[in-house]
């Protein structure tokens, strides 16, 4: 299970087992049954109690994956952007859509080396 944008709200309400509402209540089940949970954390700048609330879920057994984009695959368009965090979502919860882009040496810059060589 994918959420995405988890609210911070919605973040320590999965991390205390506070099932007030059907997002958090299957979460808290994909938790209980050993199920992958995604949860795209879209809060930013972050305080403590987040980072507390973040460590619990994890503790639990939850991925928090903050949606970065990936600038190293250079993207051109917003829809780029998007698309890669989603293809990124999709892969952590172990369904990687075909032809998705990845890191490869094909992506990696040439080293520059002191003296040119």
């Amino acid at each position: 299970m994918i959420v995405a944008p988890c609210s911070m709200r919605s973040l320590g309400a999965i991390a205390n087992s506070l099932s007030d509402n059907l997002l958090v209540r299957a979460a808290d089940v994909q938790l209980k049954e050993r199920r992958r949970l995604v949860l795209i954390a879209r809060e930013s700048p972050l305080h403590l109690g987040h980072l507390r609330a973040m460590c619990a879920v994890t503790e639990m057994g939850a991925i928090v994956a903050p949606p970065s984009p990936a600038f190293y695959l250079k993207p051109v368009t917003s829809d780029e952007i998007i698309d890669q965090i989603a293809r990124r979502a999709a892969d952590l919860l172990g369904v990687l859509p075909p032809m998705a882009r990845q890191w490869t040496d094909a992506c990696r810059p040439p080293l520059s080396r002191p003296g040119g060589v």
